[in-house]
């Protein structure tokens, strides 16, 4: 194996933006500032969401960022800094360097992802039934 997950992750964090969850917290609710919940449904139905956040599922991200792809999100198009977070902060770090790599310049996470923002108390509420 040439490089493992964790590896890979450790790249991810060297280059881009982490932030405490203090910090998120002052950039939540912001016009000029998406949230973007990276993580699985079941995971959003299980733990909770953060208010506001956007649901882009892991796996259609670059999807639907990329303004050539059919599957584009006009959302991500605006003029907006995009603070992706995942449960841990490992996946979310990975999604942030990919959309570097894409060209996105306004792009960080959160480190610690969803579980940290619960634990220190930051605003959660239940994901809409459908």
């Amino acid at each position: 194996m040439k490089k493992t997950a964790k590896s890979m992750v450790d790249d991810a964090m060297a280059v881009i933006t982490t932030y405490s969850v203090e910090d998120a917290m002052e950039l939540h609710g912001r016009d000029d500032v998406q949230f973007v919940d990276i993580r699985d449904v079941r995971e959003l139905e299980r733990e909770g969401i953060i208010p506001g956040a956007f649901h882009a599922p892991r796996g259609m991200l670059e999807f639907w960022v990329d303004p050539t792809s059919p599957y584009h999100k006009p959302l991500f198009a605006e003029n907006k800094h995009f603070v992706l977070f995942c449960a841990a902060g490992w996946r979310s770090a990975l999604a942030t360097r990919t959309l570097q790599d894409m060209g996105l310049d306004r792009v960080s996470h959160i480190g610690g992802g969803f579980t940290a923002w619960k634990q220190k108390g930051a605003p959660v509420t239940e994901k809409a039934k459908k």
